[in-house]
C-alpha cells in the first residue's frame, strides 16, 4: 500500500518573505508604545494627546472598509511596494512634525499606509497557506506580528538615553522598511509567478454584492463576531490594565505584559504544528473557558505571584485562541474569499481597538471602577465561548 502523501509545504520562500515583511510593518507600529509621552514632551496640549494616539487605529478602522473591495492579489504587489516606501517617509516625518494640525495629517496618513500594506500582505500570504496547514499558517503570521511588540519597546528604551527623543526612534525603525524593500525585490519574481499561476477567479476584484453575500454566510459572520469579542477583551488589557494594576496595588504592569507575551510566543512557536492535528473547535473552547476566569479574577488577585500566574494564563489563552479562530475562518471561506475574510478579521481588531478606549472612558467618566471594564471583557469572552456551542462554524 502506498504511503499517504505528505502535506504541502508551508514555509516556502514566498510565504516566509511575506511574513518577514509583515513583521517589519508591525515594528513600525509597536514603536509607538511611548507616543503619548512623546506628545507631552513636544508640547502637544493634553486635550489632543489621546485623540492623536487613537487617530492611527481610527484611520485604519475606517480605511480598511474602503480598501477591501478594491484590493486583490493582482494589485497587491504594487501596493506592498508603495506601502513600504510611504511607511519609510511617514517614519521620518515625525522628526519635523510638532504641531497638532501637522500631527493629525501625519497620523491619518500613517494609519492609512499601514492598512494598505498589511491588507496587501495578507491577501498575498493566504494564497501560500495550504488548507491542511491553516492553523500553522496563521500561527506563523501571528508570531510575525507579535515579536515586534516583545523586542521593539525594550530596545527603544535602551537606545533612548543616547538619542534626542522618541522621534529619532520613530525614524530609525524605517530601516526595517528599507530592508523589506530589498527582500521584496529578491522575492518579487517568485511571488509574481505564483500569482500568475492562480485561477483567474481568485485574481479578480470582488464586488459589493459578493462581499455582502459573504457576510450573510453564518459561519463567516459568527467567526468574525467571535474575533471581535476576543479582540475586545485583548484591547481592554492593552488600554486599561495599567490603571487596574494601580487601583489594586498588586504587581507591575510591564512585567505582566512581558510574561503574557512570552507565553504567547512560546505557545505559538511550540504549537504551530499541533494546531492542525487537534480538533480546532474543541481546543478553542477550552482556551476560552480558561480565559474567562483569568479576566474576571484579575481585579481580585491578592498577591503579585497570582498576578503573574494570571499573566501566563492570559498569554497562553490568547496564544491559542486567536490563531485558531483565524484558522477556522480560513477553512470556512471559499478560495476566492480567503484573503477578504482574513482582512475582515483584521478589521474586527481595528474596530475593537477603536471602540474599547472610548466605551471604557464613558464608564469611567460616570464613576465606574476599572474592575468593571474587566468584568465586561469577561462577559465578552463568555459570549464568544457560548457561540462555540452552536452550529459548527467552520472546518476543524
Amino acid at each position: 500500500m502506498n504511503d499517504p502523501a505528505p502535506p504541502p509545504k508551508l514555509m516556502t520562500a514566498e510565504f516566509t518573505s511575506l511574513c518577514l515583511i509583515m513583521g517589519a510593518a508591525f515594528c513600525n507600529i509597536s514603536v509607538f508604545y511611548s507616543f503619548y509621552h512623546y506628545l507631552e514632551t513636544i508640547g502637544i496640549p493634553t486635550a489632543w494627546r489621546g485623540f492623536l494616539v487613537g487617530l492611527e487605529p481610527m484611520s485604519a478602522f475606517i480605511l480598511r472598509l474602503v480598501v477591501l473591495p478594491w484590493l486583490n492579489v493582482r494589485n497587491a504587489m504594487r501596493i506592498v511596494l508603495a506601502g513600504l516606501l510611504l511607511l519609510t517617509a511617514a517614519s521620518w516625518a515625525y522628526l519635523w512634525v510638532d504641531s497638532v494640525a501637522g500631527m493629525i495629517v501625519l497620523r491619518i496618513i500613517h494609519g492609512g499606509v499601514f492598512v494598505l500594506l498589511t491588507s496587501a500582505l495578507i491577501a498575498l500570504a493566504v494564497i501560500f497557506i495550504p488548507q491542511e496547514r491553516s492553523g500553522q499558517g496563521f500561527s506563523v503570521i501571528s508570531i510575525a506580528s507579535i515579536i515586534p511588540y516583545a523586542v521593539i519597546p525594550p530596545l527603544s528604551e535602551a537606545l533612548l538615553p543616547r538619542l534626542r527623543n522618541e522621534a529619532d526612534i520613530y525614524a530609525a525603525v524605517s530601516i526595517f522598511s528599507i530592508l523589506s524593500l530589498l527582500l521584496l525585490a529578491a522575492a518579487r519574481g517568485r511571488i509574481g509567478a505564483a500569482v500568475k499561476g492562480l485561477d483567474t477567479a481568485l485574481m479578480r476584484r470582488l464586488t459589493w454584492p459578493e462581499i455582502r453575500e459573504n457576510l450573510r454566510r453564518r459561519p463567516v459572520a459568527t467567526l468574525l463576531f467571535m474575533l471581535f469579542l476576543i479582540y475586545f477583551t485583548h484591547a481592554t488589557f492593552f488600554y486599561f490594565l495599567k490603571n487596574l494594576t494601580v487601583q489594586i496595588g498588586t504587581g507591575e504592569v510591564g512585567l505582566f505584559f512581558s510574561v503574557s507575551m512570552i507565553m504567547m510566543l512560546v505557545v505559538r512557536l511550540t504549537g504551530t504544528t499541533l494546531f492542525d492535528r487537534l480538533d480546532k473547535r474543541s481546543t478553542l473552547r477550552k482556551a476560552l473557558a480558561l480565559l474567562i476566569p483569568c479576566v474576571v479574577l484579575l481585579p481580585h488577585v491578592p498577591t503579585s505571584i497570582l498576578y503573574y500566574v494570571l499573566a501566563a494564563v492570559y498569554g497562553t489563552c490568547m496564544g491559542v485562541g486567536l490563531p485558531l479562530l483565524n484558522a477556522l475562518l480560513f477553512s470556512a471561506s471559499p478560495p476566492a474569499l480567503k484573503g477578504l475574510n482574513t482582512n475582515l478579521a483584521l478589521f474586527t481588531m481595528d474596530l475593537a481597538y477603536f471602540c474599547t478606549p472610548y466605551l471604557g472612558g464613558v464608564f469611567i467618566s460616570f464613576g465606574a471602577e476599572f474592575r468593571l471594564l474587566f468584568y465586561i471583557a469577561g462577559g465578552s469572552a463568555t459570549l464568544a465561548l457560548a457561540m462555540t456551542t452552536g452550529k459548527r462554524s467552520g472546518s476543524d
